[in-house]
């Protein structure tokens, strides 16, 4: 067996952690995490895991000169400007469907793409990303390179966040592909782990001849804790940015 030291703050890191209205971003600093998701657009950062795979999804469907990135991180700053911009020219209304208050955003962790198809005049707050054509085949094929629709026509009474079709959330896998075979959103998903327990059932899903192993550890304080793995256990872990972290083995 070996020992693995998990720690109060990994609650706000990882690919799973949730950021909504109710609970915020709480890491800065992220920077060196991050890089351009493109090199024709390298303002446009992610963080490194979610921009390779990005890139490895373009790649397959071969979809560069069809789907281009339209906004990646974003700092507290930038959504503060982009949520008044949008008060100011929208409204009330339009904003609180489709921007999130600073500091709540996903755009925050680097983790989250908004997408459009190439063409002209993209609107910068709800670009053009339909369910049909090229699109469509994104939608197939994203949850087998870990990202999800995070914002889902039908869910906005748990997002509270109008449908977005061109907002997608890398979470990695296995999860996206759970979340997709379940129909769930990221926050009913962060609810559903936390029946899979340390020391009791684990969640168990098996791809391509690999089993992952899934469950739930509750943090309480800030002490940290010592967790036992199997040797040769390939092992990741997420915070929630609620009240505990999820570990991945495989």
């Amino acid at each position: 067996m070996r020992s693995l030291t998990i720690q109060q703050q990994q609650i706000y890191c990882g690919e799973l952690i949730l950021v909504n209205s109710a609970y915020p971003y709480r890491i800065e600093n992220q920077e060196h995490w991050m890089v351009p998701v493109r090199k024709d657009f390298p303002k446009i950062l992610l963080h490194k895991r979610a921009s390779k795979k990005l890139k490895e999804l373009i790649h397959k469907l071969n979809c560069a000169k069809e789907i281009v990135p339209v906004s990646g991180l974003r700092s507290v700053q930038e959504q503060i400007e982009i949520y008044e911009d949008c008060l100011r020219e929208e409204g009330v209304g339009y904003t609180t469907n489709f921007v999130a208050m600073p500091g709540h955003s996903e755009h925050h962790t680097g983790l989250a793409i908004d997408l459009a198809e190439n063409k002209p005049d993209i609107d910068f707050i709800c670009p053009e990303f339909s369910y049909t054509g090229i699109c469509k085949e994104f939608r197939e094929n994203a949850a087998k390179y870990g990202f999800i629709e995070r914002y889902k026509e039908g869910k906005e009474f748990i997002t509270n966040v109008a449908k977005e079709p061109w907002h997608f959330r890398y979470v990695g896998y296995p999860h996206a592909q759970i979340i997709e075979d379940m129909d769930y959103t990221l926050e009913e998903y962060i609810e559903y782990l936390k029946k899979f327990k340390e020391k009791g059932e684990h969640l168990y899903y098996k791809s391509n001849n690999v089993e992952y192993e899934i469950f739930f550890v509750p943090i309480y304080d800030e002490h940290n804790f010592k967790l036992l793995l199997k040797e040769n256990t390939r092992c990741q872990i997420s915070g929630n940015n609620v009240d505990g972290i999820i570990v991945t083995l495989w």
